[in-house]
């Protein structure tokens, strides 16, 4: 990697938002970067299920000055495509910033029907390859599969040894197994609007 890479997740409260920002902060230090990675949760009210959230990751190959929320992510990451009518998501990214959502819609649709200008759209439908490999409703892990394969941050290999060393800690084999699957098959499933993918590595 070259430079500082800053990505801004967007999730709904019991989606597993903060969890992504960790766990995408692990797989980077595993492959040798330095990184951030924290919430914007609010001090004065608890956090609600379903209410909008925001978590922050910062990834460089050398030391990271800033602290600030980030405010012009190269790269935004949507648990839920509803948000796109909720909250704007694009606020301070550039046109060539990468944009990847949970959805069972095309790149060209998700286009079309939000009217997105700009960007580099990639869609993969996390919530229904969670379901089907984890039984559970949470797409964090199938969407840090689609986000190595979407931006090349990332070996596979990586995602499957970190998800298994994080997840081993609190969750029995069988579902740290379903979680594995759901980040290959989202890095397997995940389209642009061109053929395929962005940057497979």
């Amino acid at each position: 990697m070259n430079g500082l890479v800053e990505i801004r997740w967007h999730g709904r409260g019991g989606q597993g938002t903060a969890t992504a920002a960790r766990m995408t902060a692990a797989i980077a230090s595993a492959e040798g970067e330095q990184f951030q990675a924290f919430p914007a949760f609010r001090d004065d009210a608890p956090l609600r299920l379903g209410e909008p959230v925001v978590a922050f990751v910062r990834i460089s190959d050398g030391p990271i000055g800033e602290h600030a929320e980030v405010g012009s992510p190269g790269i935004v990451v949507l648990l839920d495509e509803s948000l796109l009518r909720a909250v704007d998501v694009t606020q301070g990214v550039a046109d060539d910033a990468v944009l990847l959502v949970n959805t069972g819609l095309s790149a060209v649709e998700l286009r079309s029907q939000h009217t997105l200008t700009g960007l580099r759209i990639f869609c993969v439908p996390a919530s229904a390859i969670a379901r089907e490999t984890t039984g559970s409703i949470y797409p964090n892990t199938a969407m840090i599969g689609a986000l190595a394969r979407a931006t090349g941050l990332f070996a596979i290999d990586t995602v499957i040894e970190c998800v298994r060393a994080d997840l081993g800690r609190n969750l029995p084999p069988e579902q740290v197994e379903g979680n594995v699957k759901a980040a290959v098959r989202s890095y397997n499933e995940v389209q642009g609007e061109r053929d395929g993918v962005g940057a497979p590595d």
